[in-house]
């Protein structure tokens, strides 16, 4: 269903080997909470979604828990942004934008946060909906 959808988008899209089920408890029990439902349906396809010049259109299951831990106990980051806590970061621009799912209030939609004036805002419906915008877009301007 989501490699259906993502090639949908974009043709070339590239894919890894799923994320199994213990990986994605264990980043469970990392992250201190549930990852999202669909989150984890994406995981369980494919470990990372790769969109136009090799940018991870959605992480894999590592580089979610290592970005995640890292924004939220950074003490750089605790000094020039809002708290990261409510927020689980799953991709990037490839140029520090990041990608997030709201988790308090746990929400589908998905958000971005501007690295540059720590804005945070709507891009996507769900995850389904930013697949296919964030992949048939090709660059930045689809959230802009």
């Amino acid at each position: 269903m989501w490699k259906e959808a993502a090639v949908e988008a974009y043709e070339d899209v590239g894919f890894a080997e799923p994320a199994g089920a213990a990986a994605v408890a264990g980043a469970e029990r990392r992250l201190g909470g549930p990852l999202p439902a669909a989150l984890v349906g994406l995981l369980g396809e494919t470990d990372g979604v790769i969109g136009h010049h090799g940018t991870d259109t959605v992480w894999p299951l590592d580089q979610i828990v290592e970005e995640n831990l890292h924004c939220r106990s950074d003490p750089g980051f605790a000094r020039l942004y809002m708290p990261f806590d409510a927020l689980l970061f799953f991709a990037d621009n490839g140029g520090g934008d990041r990608f997030a799912f709201v988790r308090t209030p746990e929400r589908d939609d998905v958000f971005v946060w501007e690295h540059e004036d720590d804005s945070r805002r709507w891009v996507a419906r769900d995850l389904r909906d930013y697949l296919g915008r964030s992949l048939a877009g090709g660059g930045d301007e689809w959230y802009r």
